[in-house]
């Protein structure tokens, strides 16, 4: 087997039932950026889950750093939207205080995105439940971003979400959908959407993002001299800049 040289690494914080990022991740990824994982504690994506699993941040961060990662990233929604605004640059200042490496959140990714196609008006589709996707609507509204339309699937076990398939995200994304958003937002890193957003993005005619997009998009942009990926969706292809105004902790 031919040696591929890693020349970016690449820290990922995952909820520990997630079982989608992973392979997610790994496929999309350039071929040059290693990946890094380690996991912090949730079963279920309710309230109380999404606030207490990042009372591990800090230790599971520093062993990310002892990889010597070029950056981490808490790629979960719904818990780095959990507090409100300002909440995903509260986690990335403890990230970046427990190791000094650069990093960013899921919720960051998700707003750095839609700035960097303009998007004023959001139609959200989430496999969790009503709940959630109120919190990451409340999030949105925060910042300025209208939520036309919200669907979820009302499934709250992670195990669960993981399981199922990518044709869920097609069928809720459609349902979600509205001919006046600039976007169509897929949130949650464990629901399989990574196969279908160039299909989904043909029917609706616009963007697709997704938890697990935009996150790679953010991170690569970070780490720099990545220009295109293809096979993921418009965001991952067009590669565009990130605002200027987007929150991110510099080592």
């Amino acid at each position: 087997m031919q040696r591929v040289v890693k020349q970016q690494r690449v820290g990922l914080l995952v909820p520990s039932s997630n079982s989608t990022q992973e392979p997610e991740f790994a496929a999309t990824l350039p071929s040059n950026v290693s990946l890094h994982v380690t996991r912090l504690g949730l079963a279920s994506v309710d309230p109380d889950s999404t606030l207490k699993i990042v009372a591990e941040l800090e230790k599971e961060a520093r062993k990310l750093a002892d990889a010597d990662v070029d950056v981490i990233l808490l790629a979960a929604t719904a818990p780095s939207t959990r507090m409100g605004k300002g909440y995903d640059a509260q986690l990335i200042q403890r990230i970046h205080d427990a190791t000094g490496k650069r990093a960013t959140t899921a919720a960051t990714a998700m707003i750095a995105a839609m700035g960097a196609y303009q998007a004023r008006r959001v139609a959200l589709a989430g496999p969790w439940s009503s709940q959630t996707n109120q919190q990451v609507t409340d999030f949105l509204t925060s910042h300025g971003i209208e939520v036309l339309s919200q669907e979820a699937a009302e499934v709250t076990r992670n195990n669960d979400i993981g399981r199922m398939p990518p044709q869920t995200a097609i069928e809720l994304g459609l349902k979600a959908d509205r001919p006046d958003a600039d976007v169509l937002f897929l949130a949650c890193g464990n629901w399989w959407t990574l196969p279908i957003i160039e299909e989904l993005e043909a029917k609706v005619q616009k963007p697709v993002l997704t938890t697990n997009n935009v996150a790679i998009w953010q991170i690569l942009k970070m780490l720099g001299g990545h220009s295109s990926v293809p096979g993921a969706g418009r965001l991952l292809r067009e590669m565009p800049d990130v605002p200027a105004t987007v929150s991110e902790k510099a080592a």
